[in-house]
């Protein structure tokens, strides 16, 4: 991530957020961070705050050399490197990597402290950014999740395609126009169109429109093709379900979008 100017390196550890300091610390001395690192683990209120962290959150951490190091930090003579701190105590809230993307990685909560001695500014620019990857990340999440509950539902589609619409003679072709029809009754339910005429219209996009949905559209097509397979399984005639199932889509995209307008379900004609 970015930081006014400064890329700033994050990684998950265990599930646990850590960000690289080091890199924080070029916001102060860009050609010895390693150096200001330095500077801050003599502080004996840093020392204080590694050592409360720990006990928190590591019970392999050894008390009796943290205490050492509690009371010798302040003292002129005082020096401490990540690298002796995480060895003689077994700390797990720092960490070092080797490497081009490598560095000294703190987890969330101690690399804020430590952005704030560097800078409060800075600091404030840290939160602001992480929190928006979050939740990037998180909209991200939640659309792969809803994506693969769709697919997991098509299973079922296919299913119940397979076992009342599919007679034993047809040939492998066959069924494959027969069921590229049923997920194109799901399409013009919901989307007013079929995966044919999605093409033409977009002939510079890859993959087919479903991709391209958000995730209220993807909730309304998981509950659009597991009420697909009951129909199926019920032998409603394919225009039947078609109207019907166009009718639910309306319905739940006005209720998943609270809108009056339905922009992405289309009314079907009626039949004369």
């Amino acid at each position: 991530m970015e930081i006014v100017g400064l890329n700033v390196g994050f990684t998950t550890i265990q599930d646990k957020e850590f960000i690289c300091i080091t890199d924080i610390a070029k916001y102060k001395n860009p050609e010895a961070p390693a150096d200001i690192i330095k500077n801050w683990l003599r502080n004996k209120n840093t020392i204080e705050l590694l050592g409360l962290w720990e006990k928190i959150n590591n019970s392999d951490f050894k008390l009796v050399e943290f205490d050492q190091f509690k009371n010798e930090a302040g003292y002129n003579h005082f020096v401490l490197s990540p690298k002796k701190w995480i060895t003689t105590t077994n700390a797990i809230g720092i960490t070092s990597k080797a490497g081009r993307y490598g560095g000294t990685f703190a987890h969330l909560d101690i690399a804020l402290e430590f952005a704030s001695w560097v800078s409060v500014e800075f600091k404030f620019y840290l939160i602001k950014e992480f929190q928006r990857l979050k939740e990037k990340e998180t909209k991200t999440l939640d659309w792969d999740v809803k994506r693969s509950l769709t697919k997991l539902n098509y299973r079922i589609h296919t299913d119940a395609i397979k076992q009342n619409l599919i007679p034993k003679s047809l040939n492998s072709s066959q069924t494959a126009m027969v069921y590229a029809t049923e997920a194109d009754v799901l399409n013009m339910a919901l989307y007013g169109k079929t995966a044919k005429q999605w093409r033409e219209e977009n002939p510079s996009e890859t993959g087919n429109m479903r991709d391209y949905s958000n995730v209220t559209q993807l909730v309304c097509l998981a509950n659009l093709e597991n009420l697909n397979a009951v129909f199926i399984n019920d032998n409603l005639p394919q225009s039947q379900r078609l109207v019907k199932l166009n009718q639910i889509a309306i319905s739940q995209m006005k209720i998943l979008t609270a809108e009056n307008t339905i922009k992405t379900s289309k009314e079907l004609p009626e039949k004369s």
